[in-house]
């Protein structure tokens, strides 16, 4: 029975779909209560065929749909399903100043004295952000061609609640970027701010003696331990707060809403492929990376990224894989880690392009000027969130708070985030993989003969 049942949803689902299709093109009248009896099994099929695959991301693409049905047949009650997602958003909003903190750190100071891999350090930072900054651009360019966020009507109740903005000058804005207080940044949520002072930290960290040094980077790495494991706590959380903001979404504007969802989706997929074979593979052509042997190492990473939505959780076999096929564990234990706070190419694609998504939804114009300094923003603010799954929301929210963008288009782009989310980790992953043959090229160390040497676990963080 229980290998029947994913048979048994797909089928259910499929003609629920078909029957929804064609009634809604008017091919064929068919009966509203007919409808829904033959869409609601579909769902119950669904969540039976969840219940068997005992998967997280299972239950967050199913409670997507269970939310849609739901805020379609019964937007009564699926406008007061709002607070659940607000929930989910609120716990996911704590995490970001630890987390910034810790993986920063770490990420900086965890490694060696900034002295002995200088070198090694500057060419891996001009990589990173030159790449990450290419990245920026594509994504912002994308949305600004595929629109995918106009037409979008919010509901003026959601607009109304929104505080006024004071205009800024560029000396309010730079001023803004640095901190007075580090307590009242954290509990202001100001991304910026904590990000520089994380890094700050984390170079006067790396400067000191290793006495000092050692028990305050244990309490950094023991600190980014405990955020991910938080973060798994409250992503159990993320079927019913994904569920409540579909039908939330769907209730209050409708299922047009999906149209434009899915042409997030599609807009965020494409540019994240042209990313690949336009930025990254003229890259590895150029440095002559063996292609098919990198394609080979990195198949096993990035799967376990791509169904994990977690760059962290692959983190130890990319490192593992990159040592296979030539590169010093040295640079693989200093690039890697350090790539997953300052390289996050899928990562900061998506928030760039979800950012104008966000004010296209609000029906906000937003000048090329603007647009540019939300972009520069991102670049700060997009570091360090690798390890977490969807930890790119927090940011996001962060940067709308900052450019006085609604929160309530986050909410829609919450329904799809765990697609979204597989490809801009796997990009992340790749990224960094390739970051770490970049280097050692650079380095002149790359071997043309798989190292074999000390055990991997010396490397991993």
């Amino acid at each position: 029975m229980k290998n029947t049942i994913p048979l048994i949803a797909f089928i259910s689902f499929s003609i629920a779909a078909v029957l929804t299709g064609i009634n809604y093109l008017g091919l064929l009248t068919i009966d509203p209560a007919v409808l829904l009896v033959v869409r609601w099994i579909a769902v119950i099929t669904l969540i039976m065929f969840a219940i068997t695959k005992k998967s997280l991301t299972t239950w967050i693409l199913v409670s997507m749909v269970v939310g849609a049905e739901i805020g379609n047949d019964f937007p009564g009650i699926a406008i007061n399903l709002r607070v659940l997602s607000q929930i989910f958003l609120k716990l996911i909003k704590t995490i970001i100043a630890p987390l910034l903190f810790g993986t920063l750190v770490v990420g900086i100071a965890g490694h060696s004295d900034l002295k002995q891999v200088g070198r090694m350090g500057w060419k891996s930072l001009l990589y990173f952000e030159v790449v990450t900054t290419i990245a920026l651009f594509v994504g912002l360019a994308a949305i600004n061609i595929s629109k995918a966020g106009v037409g979008i009507n919010m509901p003026v109740s959601t607009t109304e609640e929104l505080p006024q903005v004071a205009k800024q000058s560029t000396t309010d804005i730079l001023l803004h970027i640095f901190p007075e207080n580090i307590a009242k940044s954290v509990a202001e949520g100001e991304v910026l701010q904590i990000v520089v002072f994380s890094v700050l930290f984390g170079v006067a960290l790396a400067m000191i003696s290793e006495k000092h040094r050692a028990p305050v980077l244990r309490f950094a790495e023991g600190l980014s331990e405990v955020m991910f494991k938080f973060t798994n706590i409250i992503m159990y959380f993320a079927p019913v707060g994904v569920g409540a903001a579909i039908a939330y979404t769907v209730g209050h504007m409708g299922l047009g809403i999906l149209v434009n969802l899915f042409h997030l989706l599609a807009t965020l997929y494409v540019a994240l492929l042209f990313f690949l074979l336009c930025v990254l593979l003229p890259i590895a052509l150029l440095i002559r990376v063996p292609i098919k042997q990198f394609i080979q190492a990195i198949a096993e990473p990035v799967s376990i990224a791509f169904a994990t939505t977690s760059s962290e959780a692959a983190l130890p076999r990319a490192m593992e894989a990159m040592v296979r096929i030539g590169v010093p564990q040295k640079i693989v234990a200093f690039v890697m880690p350090t790539g997953y706070s300052f390289n996050l190419d899928g990562t900061t694609l998506y928030l760039s392009l979800a950012s104008v998504f966000v004010a296209q939804a609000a029906g906000i114009e937003l000048s090329f000027g603007q647009q540019l300094l939300m972009v520069f923003t991102l670049m700060l603010t997009s570091k360090g969130v690798a390890g977490v799954p969807r930890a790119s929301l927090v940011i996001l929210l962060g940067t709308a708070a900052s450019f006085g963008l609604p929160v309530e288009p986050i909410f829609i782009i919450l329904g799809i985030d765990e697609l979204m989310d597989m490809a801009r980790t796997s990009v992340n992953v790749i990224g960094n993989c390739l970051a770490t043959v970049v280097v050692a090229k650079w380095e002149g160390e790359f071997a043309k003969e798989p190292i074999q040497s000390e055990s991997i676990r010396e490397v991993e963080v």
